[in-house]
């Protein structure tokens, strides 16, 4: 039996927080033995509890990567429960802590964005390396963009592995006439969501200039929106100045995302500035919708140019535009980048593909202890 201890220090539920729990359900438990620690009052907690999982709880380590303060704390819970793996969830205050205990060290690097200058360079560079280098025995990116933002700070090569995220794939309702209505949309119109924090860098922009070329063109089709975010007033008064209240559509935060992806016909992601592998995008193939997304971080790893949709070049609202065209107008396209969207999803984005993944790396981490 392998003990292992997954470290988070997330407070909310975002697309680490579900992954974790994704993992936690699906590990094997006649291999694996789990606890978790987070901070306190997390949000996971709840939900964690559902899975019989151990928890404990630490100060000083809610939403942030190094807390000097917390390192005793986790040093003293790695030297009483000696666990095989420590799996840190972005958490350097639990890597420097396990590696004192002696215990073998998995990293995920859930996020994809560019790195600075400081760490990417001369002195920084190598710097960053060493650290990270000495403090993990194995690294899990989920992108490999995500990979390459660690080999570019200097983390050896040799240490990564690259895990896509996996999901469970969503149920199809028999009945969308009612969902439809819940989002002021007339049964059957095409529907085009974009599903992200409504932030700068995640390209609402854009997907509103798309948005507007399209429909100025004559296309027939809703766009909405689904998120909150700090970009929510801008973005909300750009629709409003092009006159399209009635046709780009705001959800708001919305806990059952499912529903509006039962009636989402293309997916949309116009990120930037960060993106790892989107699970949105992610469910949204099994049901076989298929997307058009920018080129950026994750994206191309999940999206493949005309087998599940169309890959086109970031803030560019043009590129955008004409990659929904072509899915909108064409419906044998459709139909064959839908079965290629449900394919793609059933060989590679699964919760179990992305659990069985991890496990290897545990038990690589360990030199194959079992």
């Amino acid at each position: 039996m392998i003990k292992v201890i997954e470290v988070s220090t997330d407070t909310n539920i975002g697309g680490a927080g579900r992954v974790l729990l994704i993992l936690l359900k699906e590990l094997d438990r006649t291999k694996f033995d789990v606890s978790v620690i987070l901070p306190e009052n997390s949000l996971l907690k709840p939900e964690i509890e559902k899975l019989g999982v151990k928890i404990t709880e630490v100060s000083g380590i809610a939403d942030k990567s190094l807390d000097f303060s917390a390192i005793k704390s986790l040093k003293e819970i790695f030297d009483k429960e000696k666990p095989d793996v420590v799996h840190t969830h972005a958490s350097m205050s639990a890597r420097i802590a396990a590696r004192l205990s002696g215990c073998k060290v998995v990293y995920t690097r859930h996020s994809v964005f560019p790195p600075a200058k400081a760490i990417s360079q001369g002195l920084g560079k190598v710097i960053n390396g060493m650290v990270n280098n000495f403090f993990s025995d194995r690294i899990i990116a989920v992108a490999e963009a995500a990979k390459d933002n660690l080999t570019d700070t200097g983390v050896k090569e040799k240490k990564i592995d690259v895990i896509l995220n996996g999901v469970y794939p969503l149920t199809p309702c028999e009945n969308k006439d009612e969902i439809f209505q819940r989002f002021g949309i007339e049964p059957g119109e095409k529907v085009v969501s974009i599903v992200a924090r409504l932030e700068d860098i995640k390209g609402h922009d854009y997907f509103i200039e798309a948005a507007d070329m399209l429909l100025k063109e004559g296309y027939k089709a809703k766009f909405v929106i689904a998120g909150t975010g700090s970009y929510e007033e801008h973005l909300k008064s750009k629709v409003k100045a092009l006159g399209r209240e009635k046709d780009i559509l705001f959800t708001g935060f919305i806990t059952d995302v499912d529903k509006l992806m039962n009636i989402t016909y293309i997916q949309a992601n116009a990120s930037f500035g960060t993106e790892a592998t989107s699970l949105s995008l992610l469910e949204g193939m099994s049901l076989g919708i298929p997307a058009v997304v920018s080129n950026f971080g994750g994206n191309p790893g999940v999206i493949k140019n005309g087998k599940n949709g169309f890959v086109v070049e970031k803030q560019n609202a043009k590129a955008l535009k004409d990659g929904l065209g072509l899915l909108l107008e064409n419906d044998g396209l459709y139909e064959v980048l839908s079965l290629g969207s449900k394919k793609i999803f059933a060989e590679t984005f699964t919760a179990q593909v992305m659990t069985r993944n991890t496990e290897a790396i545990y038990e690589k981490a360990i030199g194959g202890k079992n």
